[in-house]
């Protein structure tokens, strides 16, 4: 079979090659799976360049999130079991892990599913306890992750607010339906944030950005607001001022939403329900930028890495209907 691995870390579009494998032999508990459809998350840039919490072992498939078939012809979709990752024709998964494919949602959008909108939910609600009429504000609102809050704060009944890089990325975050978009490199965000809200800032603040994006957050939180920390896709990590949330009488939330896989495992099968219905009424539909032939996996991830694309990238198998 075909997989794209990874031998040394680096850039992935330089690191990542495509080479013939064998099909890998499930373990204990775990299963193979045909995959149909591979998205693109910043976390497969991470591992290609060694940064990621996880580091699996050299040489690896990236790819930690896909639709597929199992062997008795079941469309699931799953998180691969690195170093067996979803980017190649075969993958491995733990059987625990594996989740009926919602049958609203094509290959292509059921793998963009799993983890953006999982962790926007456990962010969203377990962590923040959103509440209908509060303001939402998301930063990088057309990317993967942010797209899915987004959405889940419109189906929550919050007033959302995007922000994003750019008026294409705007014209997207709209579509999506953003009650307000803020072009951040044209607009100051906290002034605008300010101005809609009276003064009061947002309620919960969804921030997969880090670095200068939280530095806003930090600012246009209201009394009471909750800033979920959900990961630092910017390059930067910053270090919060703990005195300025002491005074301002905020909560700064982190979210690391695989833990829930194995310390809470009940509440991501209850959620995969919820999401299931949600896209079966249409409250939710993932946004997928762009459907990448297999051949072109390494640059897809070096795109993501780069911050230069909309909603997921998501490969698909050669001779894939797109």
């Amino acid at each position: 079979m075909q997989a794209w691995r990874v031998h040394e870390n680096g850039e992935p579009g330089e690191v990542m090659r495509c080479e013939e494998v064998d099909r890998p032999t499930p373990g204990a508990g775990q299963v193979l799976l045909k995959v149909r459809a591979t998205s693109v998350n910043f976390p497969d840039a991470l591992l290609c360049r060694g940064q990621y919490q996880v580091r699996p072992p050299l040489p690896f498939t990236p790819g930690v999130e896909v639709c597929a078939e199992t062997e008795d012809g079941r469309r699931v979709i799953a998180t691969p079991a690195l170093p067996h990752g979803g980017m190649a024709t075969y993958a491995l998964a733990d059987g625990t892990t594996v989740l009926p494919a919602p049958e609203a949602l094509d290959d292509a959008e059921a793998a963009a599913l799993h983890i953006g909108y999982q962790t926007g939910w456990f962010g969203l609600h377990r962590r923040a306890a959103l509440r209908e009429g509060e303001t939402l504000l998301v930063h990088a609102a057309a990317g993967g992750v942010g797209s899915a809050a987004v959405q889940l704060g419109k189906a929550a009944g919050a007033t959302v607010i995007g922000v994003t890089g750019g008026p294409e990325k705007a014209a997207v975050a709209r579509e999506l339906g953003c009650d307000l978009v803020i072009d951040r490199h044209a607009e100051d965000v906290v002034a605008v944030v300010k101005e809609a809200t009276g003064g009061r800032g947002a309620d919960v603040i969804y921030d997969p950005v880090g670095g200068g994006a939280y530095a806003q957050s930090a600012k246009a939180v209201a009394f009471e607001g909750r800033i979920v920390v959900v990961g630092f896709a910017s390059g930067s990590i910053p270090a919060p001022a703990l005195n300025h949330a002491l005074v301002k009488n905020y909560s700064i939330l982190g979210l690391h939403w695989g833990l829930y896989n194995a310390k809470d495992r009940a509440a991501v099968l209850r959620c995969h329900e919820t999401l299931t219905e949600y896209a079966a009424k249409g409250l939710i539909r993932p946004l997928v930028g762009e459907r990448v032939p297999f051949s072109e996996a390494a640059d897809a991830v070096q795109r993501v890495a780069d911050g230069t694309t909309t909603g997921r990238l998501v490969v698909l198998p050669e001779g894939a209907a797109r």
